[in-house]
């Protein structure tokens, strides 16, 4: 390990290794299949496989041209066909590598949405606890003028989650209906 390297605190190192471990996770789930596909996306990504391709269409079209400059019958002479279709077909199949690779890609980001989730009502949690005992060392200790303060009553409750979807819902269901009536008038 390098000598200048920054130490990161445990709680930090822990949090990096269990993001790698959900990677790795979900690179270890992958069938032999996906890892294909995933592979040759990568690839094709790539901006060499752009100059490769403008190589591969120049050289053909610069094959048949030059064909016919010798007197030979070009094998998919100008408009190019054979060209046309297999471009078509090769925009097909990098359609279906790309949504592929996607819908796995989402898989992914569906369980980092889900341990996100699962750790903001954590910390929510935590943080109420926080407020709860601070409310009572304030009240508890002779050393503070004891007083209520309704605020932080209200945040030492911890907030219910389903409480606070069906109030999104509400507010959501409550803003379409206003966008579509003021679209109405």
């Amino acid at each position: 390990m390098d000598a200048l390297a920054p130490v990161l605190p445990i709680h930090s190192e822990e949090t990096i290794q269990s993001i790698a471990r959900l990677h790795a996770e979900h690179r270890a789930n992958a069938t032999r299949h996906q890892r294909v596909v995933d592979r040759i996306t990568s690839l094709l990504g790539r901006p060499v496989f752009i100059v490769v391709l403008t190589t591969i269409v120049v050289g053909w079209m610069s094959l048949n041209e030059f064909a016919t400059t010798l007197g030979y019958r070009p094998l998919d002479p100008p408009p190019f066909p054979w060209l046309s279709g297999a471009a078509s077909l090769a925009s097909l199949y990098l359609v279906v590598l790309i949504l592929t690779t996607q819908s796995r890609d989402d898989r992914l980001t569906q369980r980092r949405e889900q341990l996100n989730l699962e750790l903001v009502i954590l910390s929510e949690q935590k943080t109420a606890k926080v407020v709860a005992l601070l409310e009572e060392l304030r009240r508890d200790s002779p050393a503070v003028r004891d007083r209520v303060d309704k605020q932080a009553d209200v945040m030492a409750r911890p907030a219910d989650p389903q409480s606070v979807i069906d109030a999104i819902k509400e507010t959501r269901s409550e803003g379409a209906y206003a966008s579509k009536a003021a679209q109405d008038s």
